[in-house]
């Protein structure tokens, strides 16, 4: 039995060998085991008061609303989307839609109408639940564009725009009990859109045989106990929002932390604090709003509750995990996977120690591989050790997604001789550790050496004062291209030429001449995407004048300058 088919072994299937259905694995499994009673769900609103959900309520309400879509004729197939944010209705909305077999898909809801559009028109969206505001400001001026959304579903108080559902009424008239179908662990669960930097939004597919590989991993990696509190920072519009902020908490039982409110470093200390979270998992961007906030901050909260606080979404820096060692006592575990992968690949277990400068090893049932593309577009396996190549994995694993929507093309140019290709360049020791160096079209080619981004910008976030770092390559007519960096400082610090020439030798001192920056670039903001990666090909773009309309700014966070 290999280690995926042992995985399947702790999850129960649908009755009477109905196939595996990921809503009733995440709730009505734990009903029938007798654990109803427990808390599925603490929602925290923005005052702070707190609504709490169990299994046996969980599974009453994705019923009444698996109902609801089948009295609207939305069914196995049907692509239904929320467009809202993290609100009680969205998580419901997502497990009612597996019950029915139907296709889901979270959208931010920050995104324009432009962006709203595309996606809503590439997934052949049928059905959407949003709210009123966002109904009269992105969603009306696009309806007549997309004649196959037959059903907008109000959810909240004021549900009475023209041609919408009102939610909360088909709610409360609709059956509680539901019959989950027959369920192929091959049929489409989810859809989850990602842009990337460049080119139209890829929608990403994955299946209800997800489950396992999120079951696994959780245990693997997050080591999770069914005495847990988990609190995933991210939304559900983001796929780390819905693999560990929704379906793996749940399927082991564990009370999942909701907040419905942006993410603030008091806040989150608070939040800690008075709902003993035991498992973080969050961004480098919310760490560094951490650090920002500074260790006094932290000691003032009691978050002895903390046992496991884990990042995704982009290289975590050395610098972060010895602020967590000093702040928390704790590890702050890296993780690497994409929307692709559906779930973690490569992580440190949360029982081991964090070696500095890695992101773990590939978890069980992974094979992980440093390659190099060959001009015909196959692979060449390195063997050896410490030697920079992209990081490729051997196709076949649950949460391994099945297309690109629409796009079989773009999906198939993903594989060579049986790898996934991730695009991210890493090296691995002898030990099995991988480090993250860059995306393959990140890597810094200077004087006939990679260097990667992403080591120079940990190098740089050591000096003090420095909050943000973003390195790219400029051109070089002697050595093709430098390295430059954009540098935003922390509030009271001051940028001027003393700090430009000190942070220079400071790079210099540690990462040797070749690798250091030519060239500092102080910054209020860096670009980021919504997940909080750094846009290093828009900061590029934006250093060699290129124009900006072949990037997809819907992916990018709003909140900062684009």
């Amino acid at each position: 039995m290999d280690v995926w088919d042992e995985a399947r072994t702790h999850l129960d299937g649908l009755p009477g060998g109905g196939g595996l259905n990921i809503a009733f694995e995440a709730v009505d499994r734990h009903v029938a085991h007798g654990r109803g009673e427990a808390i599925a769900f603490r929602f925290v609103a923005a005052d702070f008061s707190i609504r709490t959900v169990t299994f046996a309520e969980l599974m009453r309400q994705t019923n009444r609303f698996a109902n609801v879509l089948g009295t609207l004729g939305v069914g196995a197939g049907d692509m239904v989307f929320a467009f809202a944010d993290r609100r009680p209705e969205v998580y419901v909305a997502a497990l009612g839609c597996l019950k029915v077999r139907g296709v889901f898909s979270a959208l931010f809801a920050s995104l324009g109408e432009q962006a709203l559009q595309s996606r809503l028109a590439k997934g052949l969206g049928k059905a959407l639940i949003t709210v009123a505001p966002l109904y009269a400001r992105r969603v009306a001026p696009i309806r007549a564009a997309l004649p196959l959304l037959r059903h907008v579903l109000i959810a909240g108080d004021d549900a009475s725009s023209a041609g919408t559902l009102d939610l909360d009424r088909l709610m409360q008239e609709a059956d509680d009990t539901f019959s989950i179908p027959p369920t192929d662990p091959e049929d489409p669960a989810f859809v989850h859109f990602t842009s990337g930097t460049r080119g139209s939004p890829k929608g990403v597919v994955h299946v209800h045989a997800a489950a396992i590989a999120h079951h696994s991993t959780a245990a693997s990696v997050l080591g999770l106990r069914s005495d847990d509190v988990l609190w995933c920072t991210a939304d559900p519009g983001w796929v780390l929002g819905t693999s560990y902020g929704l379906i793996a908490p749940l399927l082991h039982g564990v009370e999942t932390l909701i907040d419905e409110d942006a993410f603030d470093a008091t806040r989150a200390y608070r939040i800690i604090q008075d709902h003993k979270v035991s498992v973080l998992y969050t961004t480098p961007t919310a760490i560094r709003v951490m650090m920002t906030a500074g260790s006094r901050l932290a000691r003032t909260f009691d978050l002895s509750s903390l046992r496991l606080i884990v990042s995704a979404g982009e290289a975590l820096n050395p610098e972060a995990v010895r602020w967590g060692r000093q702040t928390f006592a704790l590890d702050i575990h890296d993780t690497w996977w994409q929307t692709e992968t559906g779930a973690i690949v490569i992580g440190t277990p949360a029982a081991e120690d964090v070696v500095l400068g890695t992101i773990g090893t590939a978890v069980p049932g992974i094979e992980a591989a440093v390659a190099h593309r060959r001009a015909d577009g196959s692979v060449e396996i390195v063997r050896t050790s410490s030697e920079v190549g992209e990081l490729v994995l051997s196709a076949g694993w649950p949460s391994m997604f099945r297309t690109y929507l629409g796009e079989p093309e773009r999906y198939e140019r993903s594989f060579s001789d049986g790898w996934y290709l991730t695009g991210d360049c890493v090296c691995r020791t002898a030990d099995g550790r991988f480090s993250f160096v860059a995306r393959a079209d990140e890597v810094i080619k200077s004087a006939g050496q990679l260097i990667g981004p992403s080591e120079v910008e940990a190098c740089l976030l050591e000096y003090p004062g420095v909050a943000e770092v973003g390195a790219v390559g400029t051109p070089d007519p002697i050595i093709g291209e430098a390295v430059k960096v954009f540098v935003v400082l922390h509030d009271g610090v001051a940028a001027d030429e003393t700090l430009r020439v000190a942070m220079i030798e400071f790079a210099r001192h540690h990462l040797g001449a070749d690798m250091a920056p030519r060239e500092i670039a102080f910054c209020r903001d860096l670009p980021k995407t919504r997940s909080g990666k750094i846009v290093r090909s828009l900061l590029k773009a934006r250093e060699l004048g290129l124009p900006e309309g072949a990037f997809d700014f819907d992916d990018l966070d709003d909140s900062l300058p684009a």
